[in-house]
């Protein structure tokens, strides 16, 4: 049985997270500048100690310090001597850098397919009838067997509804031009965050994420101080991220420990303005995704950045200070109070607005799943260093990466755009000729697809090209994760 994780410490009393109970997920709440990401630091380091690996996303640099071993901090030094921790001796955890940009991290990237028409169209803030839009094109390109890899697929694929919508209506309903350009002036916001780089292959490889070095779980940093400045792709993307997890792990059942423990910064961003459909999934994926291995940690200022059916769901809690200066401050305050398992000798929602920087208010689960009473507590500082890494630092941890290299290589193979282009290239030749034939463009008519060299047909490639993206996946619909699929689940 893995030993006990020590958090905090109430006086003399340790509180310990226990590793069977960290997949019930938990929460870091608490005003900026309070300590939550140092709280973050030293879960994720106790966690790779244990040999559990982590995904965190660093949306200010400071988690960068994880790569390295701490030491000469005098405020270490003295929350150490105040917590009667004695001989501990600093040391860097295991670490992966990402990044979508694919400069201060390996490149992480998906595929549009695998992200699928549902969080594409909470991407790009579409509204129900844009998203309607949006599935039917991503369905024509199903149908078809036409991937759809990165932007420049589905600019192609758009173009295509618009340009054929009057001949496709009869199979997917009226698909407006109105519409289709939302869309495209979506994507084209998109390109401008850098979407081009987050679409595309080789796609990043779950596999990578659960890696071990050694006895310790390596900790996967996602680069996120430039993500972070276009909110709905960040939420998206790290969304996208834990659906996949859910739908790539099998099923675990109770374990002694976790398979992977994801921490989702700035939570709050998942939350807003999302809509009741996105919402039910989201719930779904947090509430299920425990059978996986997989603990879930929400890091947001105030409780109530969380919806209530998800806030339910987080067992472990380490709510650190609040401010509260207006009237809605302290409704905020009270709500907050209100969730954790009452502790007598403590008023807890005064003692919310009182806590010093790297205190916390801790209630953590027994053996048994239950809510021990709130205590309050001096947060454990980690071994690691507390703040950024110099950019030679994180250079010297990329080229020792045990994947370096991999990711860093672009593939661009044959998918809608390619296979669209050369349908309008053959489609003009034969309008010049006179004997242009729409079977050969539109869905379901006319001929198996135009004929290349060598015989083989257009689907024919496009068929082979899918085969060669699912493995032995058989059928003609591209295989989804639960948030991505037109179907609410794989096939």
């Amino acid at each position: 049985m893995p030993t006990p994780l020590l958090i905090a410490k109430a006086g003399t009393a340790e509180l310990n997270l226990l590793p069977a109970m960290a997949n019930r997920h938990g929460l870091i709440a608490g005003a900026t500048g309070t300590g939550k990401t140092i709280t973050l630091q030293t879960l994720a380091e106790a966690f790779s100690d244990i040999g559990v690996p982590v995904f965190v996303a660093d949306v200010k640099g400071d988690l960068a310090g994880l790569s390295r071993a701490g030491g000469g901090n005098p405020k270490v030094e003295t929350r150490l001597a105040d917590l009667a921790i004695q001989d501990r001796q600093p040391a860097a955890a295991p670490v992966l850098f990402w990044d979508v940009f694919g400069v201060k991290g390996h490149p992480l990237r998906a595929t549009i397919s695998d992200m699928g028409p549902l969080l594409l169209a909470r991407m790009l803030n579409l509204n129900d009838v844009q998203s309607g839009v949006l599935t039917a094109a991503f369905k024509i390109a199903d149908d078809q067997g036409w991937l759809l890899l990165d932007l420049k697929d589905l600019k192609a694929m758009l173009q295509y509804v618009a340009e054929h919508g009057a001949k496709l209506a009869d199979d997917y309903g009226k698909l407006s031009a109105a519409s289709v350009g939302a869309i495209q002036r979506g994507l084209l916001q998109l390109e401008h965050e850098g979407g081009e780089h987050l679409f595309g292959e080789p796609a990043l490889d779950f596999n990578d994420l659960l890696q071990t070095d050694g006895s310790r779980g390596v900790i996967n940093i996602l680069a996120a101080e430039t993500l972070y400045q276009s909110p709905r792709v960040y939420a998206t993307l790290l969304l996208w991220l834990l659906s996949e997890l859910f739908e790539n792990l099998p099923e675990a059942g109770d374990l002694d420990q976790p398979k992977l423990v994801f921490f989702f910064d700035e939570a709050h961003l998942l939350f807003n303005d999302a809509p009741a459909a996105l919402l039910q999934k989201i719930e779904h994926v947090v509430r299920l995704i425990r059978s996986k291995g997989v603990g879930v940690y929400f890091v947001s200022q105030n409780p109530q950045d969380i919806p209530d059916v998800i806030l339910g769901q987080l067992g472990n809690r380490i709510q650190h200070a609040l401010r509260a200066f207006t009237p809605r401050d302290q409704k905020a305050v009270r709500a907050a109070a209100e969730t954790f398992r009452a502790n007598p000798g403590l008023d807890v929602a005064t003692a919310i607005g009182e806590l010093g920087v790297g205190e916390a208010l801790v209630s953590l689960l027994d053996e048994q799943g239950t809510p021990l009473p709130v205590e309050r507590a001096l947060i454990k500082p980690p071994r690691s260093r507390i703040g950024p890494v110099s950019d030679a630092e994180r250079r010297e941890t990329l080229a020792a990466s045990i994947i370096a290299g991999h990711y860093e290589k672009q593939i661009d193979r044959e998918s809608a755009y390619e296979i669209l282009k050369q349908r309008a290239g053959k489609a003009e030749a034969s309008t010049v000729g006179g004997g242009f034939d729409w079977g050969e463009v539109l869905p379901g008519g006319g001929q198996s697809g135009s004929r290349r060299r060598g015989g083989q047909s257009v689907l024919e490639a496009a068929a082979k090209s899918a085969a060669r993206s699912i493995g032995q996946e058989l059928g003609r619909q591209i295989i989804r994760g639960v948030l991505g699929s037109l179907l609410g689940g794989r096939r």
